[in-house]
């Protein structure tokens, strides 16, 4: 058996149980893991170093702060202007500032600012600090997971 193989077998070895345990993780907990997956994809959006797992994370809390946010402006401007004006508005405004966070010197990964976005959106949780830790939990989780799923294959098994 070749090298590779032998790295590509401990990659794909690691990473499945680092993902069943991760579900396993997130279900023990009561925390979705669908959502989980979005930390997951996080980690592989920028730099794969501890640093940018911890930006990158970040950027998906935030996200998910201003989604939290955006969900209250929507409901409060609904009641003055109607869904149909106030979610346009909204949603600009959200986009202008999620865009412009990405010049900032850190926590300036905008794919991560819109998976915390989505991942508020698509959860149709009502907007609380407790729904936005229950979602950044499940994130953290998988963020976790990508990093452990990157990491102990590169360094134990000394693949690239």
């Amino acid at each position: 058996m070749s090298h590779s193989q032998t790295s590509l077998r401990g990659y794909i070895t690691v990473t499945v149980i680092t993902a069943s345990l991760a579900a396993a993780s997130a279900l023990a907990f009561s925390l979705p893991v669908w959502a989980m997956f979005v930390g997951w994809i996080a980690f592989f959006t920028r730099g794969l170093t501890t640093r940018s797992t911890i930006e990158n994370l970040g950027c998906v809390w935030l996200g998910l702060g201003v989604g939290a946010l955006a969900a209250l402006t929507i409901s409060a401007l609904a009641l003055v202007l109607s869904v149909s004006v106030a979610l346009p508005l909204v949603v600009f405004v959200v986009a202008l500032i999620v865009v412009g966070l990405r010049g900032l010197p850190v926590l300036n990964n905008l794919l991560g600012y819109f998976l915390g976005l989505v991942a508020w959106f698509a959860a149709h949780l009502e907007p609380s600090l407790e729904n936005v830790a229950h979602l950044a939990g499940a994130g953290t989780i998988g963020s976790v997971a990508g990093w452990i799923s990157h990491f102990i294959p590169c360094r134990v098994l000394k693949t690239a």
